[in-house]
């Protein structure tokens, strides 16, 4: 870590340390597990992940994609402390997949699912902040998927919302949502106090002192109740202290099922940690590229930490890193000053965090959702052509009206499905002139192109002259060959000339290709 961004870096660690508490709080509840589990694991996150990560943008933390899986094994397991011993073996397993290079797999997920799942939770995040923005506070901090555990989904949400709007926690979040548009082109116009003091800081004391205005002026408008504020638990004394942190019960490793838990969550956790991983240096404003193993074995080691001392499973998470990457961070610093105020502000001063309202903290996290989904940005996709633009819609839209995971899962196949397609399309090429048409491989042919070629040989007219050009494809499928055979064999009887060049399978096409070229170099 360098000290030469501390100015940046630090504002971004307040602005995430701000955000991360209610979240973590959110998502500990969703899960079952105790309230203080949450914030243990987003301090192991922000300190002890963010020393070993592969990136130097990224945020890790409690995730809510891990929240179903996380309840039903601490279900399944039959206490929270045979729950944290498969989050410790979940860890030693990431660490394991880092150290086989098990990242390298993340290279092959498309560009276009990824900014994809970016602009999805961009929208996820304006969605969500809506109800809390209006005072709505009946769903907790962190939930992400479309429909929800209480028989609702997304949009019927929100206008159970609007149907409910709260006075106070509007004005809050208006404010809050105009101060941070102030504050950001303040700051762009290179004014140097709002370069310096942190926006997202700025924002929740003004949040703040507006409610306890309104307490004192406006009873009836202001947010007194506990649901509309941050609820940290407090540490009154050494008994609290030893009551926020459980032990992994290592009797459990005689039951299978905590071995199908710590799977589980290696598995899925790792799977999110990478798409997230893509995503960070996508944001990265310097577009410096991470290690995915690097990144796998510091999320091994941040989850054995973690099921110690009674935290939550982590991943690397991208709605935490987006607020991280825009309020400015420069290096991975941001991440451990995050981590530290956590453990700092959760210690010695919970009740001030009390304080702080949701209303405030959705202004913050919508601004963040904006900067994410601009409507430049399905402007730039849709120019870059369909087989860009079709898959980074369909993971947009199966995102929002899935979950994160199920929807990249979606994406995914389709970008595949599109990778496929195209490539099919460009390893053959067909030019006419009158009767000669040449067929010429521009690389090699699979399996994949057979539908392709046999479209282009059916289309054949008698009296063509076919001329079938291998000579650029180092590899010829053998359904490939027997295809070419088979129309070769039939084309007199289509009244059909057929010549090949270069027609040979495997490695003797490279052979001849390469014996040509080294034929023109030399000039004989």
């Amino acid at each position: 870590m360098t000290l030469k961004y501390l100015n940046k870096d630090f504002s971004a660690g307040v602005a995430v340390f701000l955000v991360t508490l209610p979240l973590c709080l959110g998502i500990a509840l969703a899960s079952g597990a105790p309230l203080f589990s949450g914030l243990l694991a987003g301090i192991v996150g922000g300190i002890v992940v963010t020393l070993f990560s592969g990136s130097e943008v990224s945020v890790s933390g409690p995730a809510a994609g891990l929240t179903v899986i996380v309840f039903d094994s601490i279900q399944r397991l039959g206490s929270y402390p045979n729950f944290l011993m498969a989050v410790v073996l979940a860890g030693v397993i990431q660490f394991l997949l880092g150290w086989l290079k098990a990242g390298r797999l993340s290279s092959f997920v498309p560009s276009s699912v990824i900014r994809g799942m970016l602009v999805a939770i961009g929208i996820v995040i304006i969605l969500k902040q809506i109800p809390h923005a209006l005072g709505w506070d009946a769903d907790y901090e962190g939930e992400f998927e479309f429909a929800q555990a209480d028989q609702r989904n997304t949009f019927t949400e929100i206008i159970e919302a609007l149907s409910h709007p709260n006075a106070g926690a509007i004005l809050i979040s208006v404010l809050c949502l105009g101060l941070i548009a102030w504050w950001d082109y303040s700051a762009k116009k290179g004014i140097k106090f709002f370069k310096t003091i942190p926006g997202g800081l700025v924002v929740v004391l003004v949040g703040v002192i507006i409610n306890q205005l309104l307490v004192l002026w406006f009873p009836a408008m202001s947010l007194k109740e506990a649901s509309h504020l941050v609820r940290v638990p407090l540490i009154r004394d050494w008994a609290d202290a030893r009551a926020a942190f459980n032990f992994p019960a290592f009797e459990i490793l005689a039951n299978p099922q905590v071995y199908i838990s710590a799977l589980t969550l290696a598995i899925v956790g790792s799977i999110e940690s990478l798409f997230s991983l893509e995503a960070a240096d996508k944001l990265d404003t310097r577009r410096r590229i991470s290690s995915p193993n690097q990144e796998l074995k510091a999320q091994g080691i941040g989850n054995v930490v973690s099921g110690l001392i009674g935290g939550l499973p982590l991943t690397l998470v991208a709605i935490r890193t987006s607020v991280n990457v825009y309020s400015g961070a420069q290096t991975r610093l941001s991440s451990f000053i995050h981590g530290l105020l956590m453990l700092l502000a959760v210690f010695s001063i919970p009740q001030l965090l009390n304080y702080i309202p949701l209303a405030c903290l959705a202004a913050l996290l919508i601004s963040v959702g904006y900067k994410l989904a601009k409507i430049e940005i399905f402007k730039k996709m849709y120019r870059e052509g369909s087989d860009q633009f079709i898959p980074f819609i369909i993971t947009v839209l199966a995102i929002v009206f899935t979950d994160l995971l199920i929807g990249l899962a979606i994406g995914l196949i389709v970008g595949m499905i599109y990778i496929v397609y195209t490539n099919n399309l460009s390893a053959i090429s067909v030019g006419r002139d009158k009767e000669t048409v040449l067929i010429w491989f521009k690389k090699d042919v699979s399996f994949l192109n057979k539908a392709h070629l046999k479209e282009v040989l059916a289309a054949l007219k008698p009296g063509d002259y076919v001329f079938v050009d291998g000579l650029r494809a180092q590899f010829i499928d053998h359904d490939i060959f027997t295809t070419l055979e088979e129309f070769e064999a039939d084309a007199p009887l289509r009244g059909i000339q057929v010549e090949f060049k270069g027609i040979t399978r495997r490695k003797i096409a490279k052979q001849k290709s390469n014996a040509i070229i080294q034929k023109t170099i030399t000039g004989e």
